[in-house]
């Protein structure tokens, strides 16, 4: 893959990855998974979109919503991202964050778009920071994963953020 890859989601199609995807890294270990069975994705519920890189799918992205509040209002997208080892460590996670969180301010009415880690997956927390992302605090034992209890650490962007962003770069 080159060092610079073309980047760009997609709904999946029924049965793409499907298969049982071994885990590859310590981060991965959630036990048997849901097959993702393609459309329909709605930005407004939880959802997941196909990561391509290159031409070729590579990973996935998903949502879910999640409330700060008894309102409507304060209610906002967690978003995940499972990458293929060998699309790790180019840029593409950062990518497909970056244009995930630009579709859910530009069809949504969120004010926040939040993202959780493990405290200890570093990888991740660079290209959280890469994509506009703020670390907000850990989360004591708040992911089951491998068998026991995870510290995760809590990261945001809000709209206001995702606007300044966007008009610095023009």
């Amino acid at each position: 893959m080159p060092l610079t890859p073309s980047v760009a989601l997609r709904p999946l199609r029924s049965g793409e990855l499907a298969q049982d995807w071994p885990a590859d890294s310590e981060f991965d270990d959630f036990g048997p998974r849901d097959a993702h069975l393609g459309p329909p994705c709605r930005l407004d519920g939880d959802g997941h979109l196909g990561v391509v890189a290159d031409g070729r799918l590579v990973g996935t992205m998903s949502w879910t919503w999640v409330g700060w509040g008894p309102n409507e209002a304060s209610r906002c997208p967690m978003i995940g991202i499972w990458l293929r080892a060998d699309a790790r460590g180019a840029g593409v996670g950062t990518q497909a964050q970056r244009d995930l969180v630009d579709l859910l301010f530009r069809h949504t009415a969120t004010n926040r778009v939040q993202a959780h880690t493990d405290v200890t997956n570093g990888a991740e927390q660079r290209a959280l920071a890469k994509a506009g992302f703020t670390a907000e605090g850990v989360v004591r034992g708040g992911q089951w994963r491998n068998g026991s209890w995870h510290d995760g650490r809590l990261y945001s962007i809000l709209r206001s953020e995702w606007r300044a962003d966007r008009a610095a770069a023009g």
